[in-house]
C-alpha cells in the first residue's frame, strides 16, 4: 500500500482517499499521543488569545483505529487541565511542580474518558464529534496497566 503524502489537490486531480473517521461510543479507553502542534488561540468569550498545543490521541477500537484531537490552552485559566494531562501521561505527580517536556509528549500513553459533543455546522446539519472529558492517573483503578495494548474500551469487572 502506498503511503498517504498530504498536498493541496488540482481541480481535475483523480481521488481515492476515502474518510476514515470513527466516532467512539463514550467510555474509557486507553490511548497514545501520536501528533503534537503548537498553535495560537485567537481569543474568545471565556478565554484571551494564548499558545495552545494540539494533541493527537490515538485510540484502538473494535471498528479501528480513531483520532481525536484534544485542545490544551496554555493560560492559568486552564492550567488544572494541562496538569490533568501531564499527569495522565505519567510525566507529572501531584503536588509537584513541572516544566512542560513537549519533546516528550509523542508516544506518551495513558488513559482517558472520551464523550460525544454534538454540534451544528454552518450548513446546519446536526453534527457529532468525540471529545476527551476526562484524563485519568495512570495508577487511577479505571486504568489498565496489565495489557501493552493502548485501545479497548474498559469494562469494571470483565476480563
Amino acid at each position: 500500500m502506498a503511503e498517504f503524502i498530504e498536498k493541496e489537490l488540482d481541480w481535475d486531480d483523480e481521488i481515492s482517499h476515502e474518510s476514515d473517521f470513527i466516532l467512539l461510543p463514550e467510555g474509557d479507553y486507553n490511548f497514545k499521543v501520536t501528533g503534537f502542534e503548537r498553535a495560537r488561540h485567537e481569543g474568545s468569550a471565556k478565554l484571551p488569545p494564548c499558545n495552545k498545543a494540539i494533541i493527537t490521541l490515538e485510540i484502538n477500537s473494535t471498528s479501528g483505529k480513531a483520532y481525536i484531537k484534544h485542545n490544551l490552552f496554555l493560560h492559568t485559566k486552564c492550567e488544572g487541565l494541562i496538569s490533568a494531562f501531564f499527569i495522565g501521561i505519567g510525566q507529572k505527580k501531584h503536588g509537584e511542580p513541572l516544566r512542560m517536556n513537549w519533546s516528550k509528549v509523542i508516544g506518551a500513553t495513558g488513559r482517558c474518558k472520551i464523550g460525544i459533543r454534538e454540534w451544528t455546522n454552518n450548513a446546519g446539519e446536526k453534527m457529532q464529534s468525540n471529545e476527551v472529558k476526562k484524563f485519568y492517573e495512570p495508577n487511577n483503578s479505571a486504568q489498565q496497566t496489565s495489557s501493552g495494548n493502548f485501545g479497548g474500551v474498559f469494562t469494571p469487572g470483565k476480563f
